[in-house]
């Protein structure tokens, strides 16, 4: 058994059936959330889910960070394929109660795992040219978007602030990320594809963003105000396929 099966208690989804078929490792990674109406974001979700909000607001996140590990049940990593940059655009949904995460965009810097991820988890991913650098406390990260459509790019600085500490089963921190499934679409069926991981360790941060389209690229306007901000240092993550619901 994989150590991290031996902690589920804190789950907000059932475990799946099966076994997981991938892991990776998740770094240095920005939660950018806006606070923004229902009505603005519900016709953008698939109809069967259920736009989930919070004190009646929905939220959207702007979420960079970079892979490691990243690899086949029973198979190391692969050099040069197991490490790259990622960021999505995401919401937060349920289907039967279940809660989890429905994604707009996420771009990678492999061409690879975009290619992959398109075809074995109908996800809406693109390549893009990426990089993410540590600047003392501080990360600077930038994306830009290769494949259509575009532009889509994020530029920006960002750093922990705090310690990291547990949030409570009621606050908005836990209804954003306390969530172990995906949610996607594909010729018309829904799929689901569970995941596992420890709770999230999350600080305050602060962000200096120059430049962030990637939402908009998915027709999302996002509000001018300053997003709610949280950092996470790793998290090792394990991945079942998708199955339809």
């Amino acid at each position: 058994m994989h150590p991290l099966l031996k902690h589920v208690e804190h789950r907000t989804a059932p475990m799946p059936d099966g076994p997981w078929v991938m892991a990776q490792n998740w770094h240095d990674l920005l939660f950018a959330h806006w606070a923004m109406p229902a009505e603005k974001i519900r016709p953008l979700v698939p109809k069967d889910l259920t736009l989930d909000i919070y004190e009646e607001q929905a939220y959207v996140a702007v979420a960079p960070f970079w892979m490691s590990g990243v690899r086949p049940r029973f198979s190391p990593p692969l050099p040069g394929l197991s490490t790259f940059p990622e960021m999505n655009v995401r919401t937060y949904v349920s289907y039967k109660n279940i809660p989890g995460v429905y994604f707009f965009s996420l771009d990678a810097g492999s061409r690879l795992a975009v290619r992959a991820a398109r075809w074995s988890y109908h996800l809406p991913y693109y390549f893009a040219e990426m990089s993410i650098k540590g600047l003392g406390p501080k990360f600077e990260y930038s994306s830009s978007r290769l494949d259509n459509p575009r532009p889509a790019e994020f530029r920006g600085r960002y750093w922990p602030t705090s310690s990291p500490r547990a949030r409570g089963k009621d606050s908005l921190e836990h209804f954003m990320t306390e969530r172990y499934c995906l949610y996607t679409t594909r010729n018309q069926k829904l799929y689901r594809a569970y995941i596992h991981h420890l709770p999230w360790a999350l600080q305050d941060a602060e962000a200096e963003i120059e430049v962030n389209t990637v939402a908009q690229a998915a027709g999302i306007e996002l509000p001018a105000s300053k997003p709610l901000l949280h950092f996470a240092r790793t998290l090792e993550v394990l991945i079942w396929l998708p199955q339809t619901v």
